[in-house]
């Protein structure tokens, strides 16, 4: 039987392997690919409970008043305003080739939309 400490470093090398092929699996896809997708899914999900944008809630909301219809646009143009800069700057990082930074961008973004 091998040694424990030659188990550990097979197991360690095998996870390390599997780490490597999804994060290479993760970004197949270019920045600007990433970019479009979500460009295209906030175009298609506005209207639509899929996938729009949040903001943290607001102080009346945490003193239990009801939002108004006017409150509540307002609260969903801010929010879909915030996701357009965000994607906007990460286009920006894109173009001045700062990949890993555009990457981080997006994955904001997706937090944003709730889709990560």
């Amino acid at each position: 039987m091998p040694p424990l400490s030659l188990i550990v470093i097979a197991f360690a090398a095998i996870v390390l392997d599997s780490t490597t092929a999804y994060i290479a699996w993760a970004h197949t896809d270019t920045c600007s690919i990433q970019i479009a997708k979500l460009e295209a899914l906030l175009d298609q999900s506005m209207g639509k409970p899929v996938a729009k944008p949040t903001l943290p809630q607001s102080f009346g909301a945490q003193l239990h008043r009801q939002p108004t219809p006017e409150s509540v646009r307002r609260a969903e143009q801010n929010a879909q305003f915030r996701l357009r800069s965000i994607l906007a700057h990460a286009k920006s990082l894109d173009e001045d080739g700062r990949t890993s930074d555009c990457f981080q961008s997006i994955a904001y973004a997706k937090r944003v939309l709730g889709t990560n």
